[in-house]
């Protein structure tokens, strides 16, 4: 019996060493006070603002060999105080990432599970990583690189509430019923190239109520193009997409157009300046179709001031907005620091009773800076201040008049627990 035992163990070690194999083990814990005094819309007079602390926990599990890659995130994400110091019971718990990517050659992969999507800017996919929860789908992913300059991906999505045996109306709790895309981008020296297709499915029941009720699903169709260009110290990039197809019932035509450009002045000192356009419709266009171009599921927080006003939960189906910023970013050693003013101005005309209103909206001014602590130990600190227009009062309400604004302070600390290679 010993004997067999030895030469069990013997062989699983030989098998272990057939594949190159790699364990690793990571964490995160990201505590973040803020103090929001109008933060995503102007705040009411004799209105107090708030504080607190919130907190993400993750623990990563990472696998791969030359046959399969695996990874599982468990994350928590709390507001300090809103369990209480006696409960046993925490259902701020979630699977933020379960998926393996089998691995058919050097070329091509498969990739399935819960997972995050993140392309180019992350304009329209993103993993919304300033978000405590952050965003992750439910996806199958056709992965195909011939080379290390070009790259496609293929993705495929379908939801439901449960496994039921009819097809019940799905709740559409991930935003969407299904969708599907294709994304290819390419490097030609200096110059890098992106096309993104996305046709995205929502479910719902046409003529609820009636004996024509039906339930159906609309789909809406992303495309666009991405240019990016380096050069010595000069860098640059422009994007456009287009929104057609139906939503909810209704027509969809609705465009995103931007541009920005770069320049390196020093190694301390970045300096940029930027221009978005996103489509939207008059205050008075009774119209039911959709002409308001939607970021969908991009990581919304990075565009258009950080104090959230426009496409973070809100601004859907509404005047549009152009955004023209600009940016001075210093860095030296561990310490970085950046500015960044916005100026913006609504698409669609705006009205207050039947009185047309000046198109600008306001001008936010972002102030943030960061210091690496140590090697998995960084902070980061930021102001925003919002100076907003009496058109921003009829969209938003509150009172421009008042102090309208954020500040946060937040601490990260991602330790790389444990590695372990099997040569």
């Amino acid at each position: 019996m010993k004997k067999h035992l030895v030469c069990f163990t013997i062989t699983a070690i030989m098998a272990l060493n057939t594949y190159a194999q790699q364990f690793d083990l990571s964490a995160e814990i990201r505590p973040r006070y803020e103090n929001k005094h109008g933060h995503g819309t102007l705040i009411a007079p004799d209105t107090d603002g708030t504080n607190f602390v919130s907190q993400r926990t993750r623990l990563n599990f990472g696998f791969k060999n030359p046959k399969m890659r695996l990874k599982v995130t468990f994350q928590n994400v709390r507001v300090w105080g809103d369990v209480s110091t006696l409960s046993s019971n925490d259902n701020a718990t979630a699977l933020h990432e379960a998926w393996a990517e089998a691995i058919l050659n050097t070329k091509i992969t498969l990739k399935f599970g819960r997972q995050e999507i993140s392309y180019d800017d992350q304009r329209i996919f993103g993993s919304v990583g300033w978000a405590q929860q952050a965003r992750s789908h439910d996806a199958f992913l056709f992965k195909y690189a011939p080379n290390a300059n070009h790259k496609i991906d293929v993705g495929f999505a379908m939801n439901a509430d449960s496994q039921s045996g009819v097809d019940n109306l799905y709740s559409n709790a991930a935003g969407y019923k299904a969708f599907q895309y294709a994304w290819y981008h390419g490097d030609f020296k200096k110059f890098g190239v992106s096309f993104l297709m996305l046709n995205t499915g929502i479910e719902y029941l046409e003529n609820e109520g009636t004996s024509d009720e039906d339930q159906t699903i609309d789909f809406m169709q992303t495309v666009g193009p991405r240019l990016t260009y380096k050069s010595g110290k000069f860098n640059a990039n422009a994007s456009a997409y287009f929104q057609m197809g139906k939503s909810l019932n209704m027509d969809v035509s609705a465009s995103n157009f931007s541009g920005n450009v770069g320049y390196k002045i020093n190694d301390n000192f970045n300096f940029g300046v930027g221009i978005e356009y996103l489509s939207g419709k008059d205050m008075d266009d009774a119209d039911s179709d959709i002409k308001s171009f939607a970021p969908l599921f991009g990581t919304n927080h990075k565009f258009n001031g950080l104090m959230d006003y426009f496409y973070v939960g809100n601004h859907a189906n509404n005047v549009g907005l152009n955004d023209i910023n600009a940016t001075i970013a210093y860095k030296k050693n561990k310490f970085s620091a950046k500015i960044v003013p916005h100026f913006f101005t609504a698409v669609g005309n705006v009205f207050d009773a039947s009185e047309k209103m000046d198109n600008s909206l306001g001008t936010e001014i972002d102030l943030t800076i960061g210091y690496k602590l140590a090697k998995d130990i960084s902070i980061n600190a930021g102001y925003s201040q919002m100076f907003a227009t009496d058109t921003m009062e009829v969209i938003k309400g509150g009172d421009k008049d008042e102090n309208n604004s954020w500040a946060w302070v937040m601490i990260t600390f991602k330790p790389n627990l444990f590695s372990h290679k099997i040569e």
